[in-house]
């Protein structure tokens, strides 16, 4: 299926980022189309983070900024962020952190593979990708918790947890955003889980990840246990996906 023909959106949330999110604009700029949009999605950062977006939003035409009152978690800033691209008449819709955790240089990659799928996953777990400067403890969450997710939704995707990826807008138009209320990092997982259930096809792409630059981790404690509780809730919980009028399709294929 051709793509649809809006431009791409690069969507970015914020949170004291403000080390980062000058050089990060210039890095993926250098990597996307040029008719591509970025939008900065703070959620009012007390360090300047967003003060910095409005600087990058004034010098770059192709930049905006979304600012929000206060911190919600990751979900909620994206679904902002989606809406508003949507709204735009975005084709694609990017995301990734802004912490160059992710790597600008994979955006034509994941870009091009968008040509044959309707949702593209950066993905650490599959053959050529990996994960660098991560100590043991921080691995086995990652790869349990992949692992956990993939067991419990019985779905074949390796990097369920990964934050870098294409969707095409016929996805997210798919997907009841107003129903999304995951705020941490199960927000990743409940995104491609409802593409699977919606019958798009979704690849993954190999990447390396390398721990932030600058900064601290927003990971802690409370996003794990709400991933563990909230996986199964998709699966077998009254939470309900809606499923759109079009064929399944193989869900998962595995990029060499």
């Amino acid at each position: 299926t051709e793509p649809h023909r809006g431009p791409a959106w690069l969507v970015l949330p914020t949170y004291n980022e403000a080390d980062n999110i000058e050089p990060f604009v210039a890095a993926v700029r250098s990597h996307l189309p040029a008719d591509a949009r970025i939008l900065i999605v703070d959620d009012g950062s007390p360090d300047g983070t967003g003060e910095r977006a409005d600087r990058l939003a004034d010098r770059h035409p192709n930049v905006s900024v979304l600012h929000r009152r206060t911190k919600e978690g990751l979900g909620p800033a994206y679904i902002a962020g989606f809406r508003r691209a949507l709204a735009s008449g975005a084709g694609l819709v990017l995301e990734m952190d802004s912490d160059f955790s992710h790597d600008p240089a994979y955006l034509p990659r994941l870009l091009d593979a968008s040509r044959r799928a309707d949702l593209v996953i950066g993905s650490r777990y599959i053959e050529g990708g990996g994960v660098s400067h991560w100590g043991p403890v921080r691995r086995l969450i990652s790869r349990g918790g992949s692992a956990y997710s993939r067991l419990v939704l019985g779905v074949d995707v390796q990097d369920l947890t990964g934050g870098f990826k294409c969707f095409r807008r016929e996805v997210l138009e798919a997907i009841d955003l107003d129903s999304v209320d995951v705020r941490g990092y199960a927000f990743q997982v409940e995104m491609t889980y409802r593409a699977i259930s919606l019958g798009f096809k979704v690849v993954e792409v190999p990447i390396v990840f390398r721990d932030r630059r600058a900064g601290e981790s927003k990971m802690d404690g409370a996003i794990v246990a709400e991933a563990i509780f909230q996986v199964p809730r998709l699966r077998f919980g009254s939470h309900h996906v809606a499923r759109a009028e079009r064929p399944r399709e193989e869900p998962a294929v595995e990029e060499p």
